[in-house]
Order: structure tokens, then sequence, then C-alpha cells
């Protein structure tokens, strides 16, 4: 029971980490354009 009290609060803090480094990367416009990079590799000249 006692590992629950350790474990708990280092799950929020990943957790909580990964969801502000996914919103910093849709803010910054990451995910604006998806479709442009795997057609650009084959069109190149």
């Amino acid at each position: 029971m006692e590992v629950l009290y350790f474990m708990i609060p280092i799950t929020l803090l990943l957790s909580g980490t990964a969801l502000i480094a996914c919103l910093w990367a849709i803010k910054k416009g990451q995910y604006d354009d998806i479709d442009t990079p795997p057609e650009r590799i084959l069109n190149e000249d």
C-alpha cells in the first residue's frame, strides 16, 4: 500500500508532462501539414 503513495504522484507527473508536451507541439504547428512530407520524398528530383 505504501508504494501507491510513491507511484501515484510519479504517474500524475509523467502524464502531465506528456500532456504539456503534446499541447506545446500542437501550438507550435507540428501537426499542421501531415500530408506534404511523405509526398515530398516521392517527388524529389
